[in-house]
């Protein structure tokens, strides 16, 4: 068994309840009285965690049982809150709520139970009294495995009121932990995927998260959330590590640097131009070494892409490779050296004037693309190697084009490859997620890079030369190969 770190679940009978003003202000509340806190959030959601990472000085980490599967839940847990005192796990939706048509899987009272944590229910108390009573009594007795140790009341509009939610709790057995009134609001600014990351808007995130824990710690019992934490179980499994997971295989050699246009041969049955050097794997050594490998993986950031799970870069190093991030919005190059490129998920459309006026790193980039150096990019990295976003011309790696929804495409995925490809093999299968308000035009390319089985069967995504962009968001630590293969592609590949 292994003595895991004090934890919390924080969740709620439905979304809109008050999670993550809860979550994020416990964080920075315990933070605030000198304790090292771990900031988690359950499910795919990346700007949660960028909060959470505000609130406590750490990299907020995502545990999602979908895309990493259910045995991944604890060892990540362990890696994210290695050295901590406390953690604090922010739900996903209401408590219950898993992947459509697959019972608890991946819902908030799968992970708590995966984590042996204790629950926190966040009740809007805003329009009821004695009912709350009855709400709370089904959450904590509709799993017996799922232990809910208090609630915390949000919404409360007056003593009055919150006299009355406490003996009608009183009655069901269930302590009250905090009291959150009305009339404290924070401002959380949203749009149309949800809360504007914080990298977007820093100076405002910080007060936010400020008033936050102020509400918090006003409102709720600190000294009973710890203990609370402190009764969590054991866990039987051991932390992740990304070397380890990656294999203790030598790393590919690097090749002779060749000259700028030329490509790696296309392997058999495939499309993309991918030709793997020596056996597949990275050292133990790769991780936290202090020499540079020269081997260079641009990683996209700043404003416009924000959306990055902290194992891909961790696994990334892991197998070999620097990892340096650069600004697609400031940045006129490439960082010096770049063998691969890395552009996920963001907000490209709300920049996508600023993106196109950056012509120096458009030309770039296709010129990168164009020489079949290997470049992943998901969602936001697919919009950005379009011809043009809005109208507004982009980086002209794909033939087609971008443009803003009213549709909300939301949810998870199944997907095979279906093309030979710089981060897989045809037939190798990935979950994902997408999550988009946006439409690409066509949709996939004369290689295609996913074939999807949900909601409906059909082919996403683009494969040709070193390049793979899609839509779907994919986890890493769910399928690490994909970092090592990304890796060795590099290596293989030209020096541009």
């Amino acid at each position: 068994m292994v003595t895991a770190v004090p934890r919390l679940v924080i969740a709620a009978p439905a979304s809109g309840s008050g999670k993550t003003t809860v979550a994020t202000g416990l964080m920075a509340a315990f933070a605030a009285r000198g304790l090292a806190v771990s900031g988690h959030k359950v499910g795919p959601d990346y700007i949660d965690p960028g909060y959470h990472s505000l609130a406590t000085g750490r990299v907020g980490r995502n545990l999602d049982a979908y895309l990493c599967g259910p045995d991944s839940v604890g060892p990540l847990f362990l890696h994210g809150s290695r050295g901590c005192d406390i953690a604090v796990v922010e739900g996903v939706m209401g408590l219950y709520d898993g992947v459509a048509g697959q019972g608890e899987l991946a819902s908030t009272a799968h992970v708590a139970k995966l984590l042996r944590a204790p629950v926190v229910l966040v009740v809007d108390a805003s329009s009821q009294s004695r009912s709350v009573a009855a709400v709370v009594h089904g959450f904590v007795s509709w799993d017996p495995e799922v232990r809910v140790g208090g609630v915390i009341l949000n919404k409360v509009a007056s003593d009055r009121h919150e006299e009355l939610l406490r003996e009608a709790l009183e009655s069901a057995g269930v302590p009250v932990l905090g009291v959150l009134r009305r009339v404290a609001r924070v401002d959380t600014p949203s749009r149309h995927l949800g809360l504007v990351p914080v990298a977007e808007r820093r100076g405002e995130a910080v007060d936010a998260v400020a008033a936050m824990a102020a509400q918090v710690s006003a409102g709720c019992d600190l000294e009973e959330l710890v203990s609370l934490a402190r009764s969590a179980g054991e866990l039987s499994c051991a932390g992740w590590d990304a070397a380890e997971v990656l294999g203790s295989a030598p790393p590919p050699p690097l090749p002779v640097p060749s000259s700028r246009g030329s490509a790696p041969s296309t392997p058999p049955g495939g499309s993309a131009p991918w030709t793997p050097v020596g056996p597949e794997g990275a050292s133990s050594s790769n991780a936290g070494r202090a020499e540079k490998s020269g081997l260079v993986v641009a990683v996209a950031g700043g404003s416009a892409f924000t959306f990055s799970y902290a194992e891909h870069a961790e696994l990334l190093t892991a197998a070999g490779a620097d990892v340096v991030t650069f600004d697609p919005l400031r940045d006129e190059q490439l960082p010096d050296g770049t063998r691969g490129l890395v552009i996920g998920g963001g907000f490209p459309e709300v920049y996508a004037a600023e993106l196109a006026a950056n012509e120096p790193l458009r030309k770039a980039i296709g010129d990168f693309a164009l020489s079949g150096a290997p470049v992943a990019a998901e969602c936001a990295g697919l919009l950005y190697l379009c011809r043009e976003l809005d109208g507004k011309p982009m980086c002209g790696v794909l033939d087609a084009t971008a443009r803003m929804s009213e549709r909300l495409t939301l949810g998870y995925r199944d997907a095979v490859a279906v093309s030979d490809s710089v981060l897989a093999g045809v037939g190798t299968r990935m979950r994902a997620h997408e999550f988009h308000r946006t439409v690409v035009e066509p949709g996939s390319g004369a290689a295609a890079a996913w074939g999807v089985r949900t909601p409906v069967r059909r082919v996403e995504g683009f494969v040709q030369q070193g390049v793979h962009a899609s839509y779907l968001h994919t986890h890493w630590a769910g399928q690490p190969d994909v970092a090592r293969r990304f890796v060795a592609a590099c290596a293989a590949g030209v020096n541009p």
